[in-house]
């Protein structure tokens, strides 16, 4: 069994929350830009809150991340997801790119979030403490930003990629839909380690710092 002191435990909970928060704030980024077009659906639901009780999701935000936590015994990096925001496309105004431009509004959000806390590790001097807690930060959005363009059902990129493809694609997104449950389960236990190597890869560009886990 897994022994952990203190320290490691408070950094498992910051990494919790700060995973969580992260997914949260990729949501309300989908949610704003779909009530900026014209779509309020999001907000006559309540998503558009900090509030993880109305974004919690049982499988994606408890037990995928205790999944992983255990299989690492708390040493490797730990992913989950939200409920998705409620979209309606029919009531944006753009109706042609509406869709393109909800979806990347989520990454676009963990990425700024992600680069910006690079680059102050960057360029102020920060003791270890705060450099290693920035990092943590950096990491999970580059991370939770990268999985979610995986061009896979019902990950952003998915959205994205068909909102730019031509209709006669359609059998091919017909195909994304009716296995994408199974596609996406695969992709997370046997591509996952592919997310965090690039999250890794763009945080030592950024901050100029080597993450290891």
């Amino acid at each position: 069994m897994c022994k952990i002191n203190i320290m490691e435990g408070l950094i498992i909970l910051f990494t919790l929350i700060v995973l969580l928060l992260s997914i949260i704030i990729h949501e309300i980024a989908h949610g704003s830009v779909a009530y900026y077009l014209g779509d309020p659906t999001a907000k006559d639901s309540g998503r558009l809150t900090l509030n993880p009780l109305k974004h919690l999701d049982p499988f994606g935000s408890v037990i995928l991340p205790l999944i992983l936590f255990l299989i690492s015994a708390g040493k490797g990096p730990i992913f989950g997801w939200t409920k998705p925001v409620p979209v309606n496309p029919y009531n944006f105004r753009d109706q042609k790119w509406g869709t393109l431009k909800v979806s990347i509004s989520g990454p676009l959000a963990n990425f700024f979030i992600a680069v910006f806390f690079s680059l102050t590790i960057r360029f102020l001097p920060l003791n270890v403490p705060f450099i290693m807690l920035f990092s943590i930060i950096a990491f999970y959005n580059f991370a939770w930003g990268i999985f979610n363009l995986v061009p896979m059902a019902p990950l952003d990129g998915y959205h994205i990629l068909f909102a730019l493809l031509p209709d006669r694609f359609s059998k091919f997104k017909s195909f994304f839909q009716r296995y994408s449950l199974i596609l996406l389960l695969i992709f997370i236990f046997f591509g996952l380690r592919l997310i965090f190597l690039g999250a890794m890869v763009l945080y030592s560009l950024t901050s100029g710092q080597l993450l290891v886990f």
